[in-house]
């Protein structure tokens, strides 16, 4: 087995790994092998995507959950929050003359929005088309005078000695 090449710097605190072989890419890294290691990063939390915007009386909430069905989100609205939460199940299979490669994506995921004053969530809808979830929650909109507020300047009283 060949031995891995450092390099040492002048300065002790440092560590200079300037070759990193074949025997690198066997070692345990975090103390696992690579394939654990792609493993534990795939097994982190998923955070899809989530536009909220609010326009003509509507709080719009999008969530991208490619690869999920309908029935594996769930949607609910507690006291001031919208939640929206669920878990993909992913599993590939390719077969070619040799060899079979699987790969499985799991993840479960978790969001909580909160809800702008008097947001009916009496008459809020959810659809999902195409691996996008549409939240709809009706807010009446408030009519607010705006009062501009002047900027003034700090003035300093007597000399500032640095």
């Amino acid at each position: 087995m060949a031995e891995a090449r450092i390099a040492r710097t002048e300065n002790p605190k440092y560590e200079v790994v300037p070759f990193l072989g074949p025997e690198f890419l066997r070692a345990n890294l975090f103390g696992a092998d690579p394939f654990a290691l792609m493993r534990r990063f795939s097994e982190t939390a998923w955070r899809p995507a989530i536009d909220v915007k609010r326009e003509k009386g509507k709080l719009m909430v999008h969530a991208e959950l490619p690869g999920l069905k309908k029935e594996d989100v769930r949607v609910a609205i507690t006291g001031d929050l919208l939640e929206i939460e669920g878990e993909r199940k992913l599993e590939t299979e390719e077969k070619r003359a040799g060899y079979i490669h699987t790969e499985r994506n799991y993840g479960k995921f978790y969001r909580a929005i909160a809800l702008p004053e008097r947001a009916d969530a009496e008459k809020t809808s959810a659809e999902f088309t195409d691996g996008v979830l549409t939240i709809t929650i009706p807010v009446p909109e408030v009519a607010r005078a705006a009062k501009e507020i002047p900027v003034g300047e700090v003035k300093v009283k007597g000399d500032v000695k640095h």
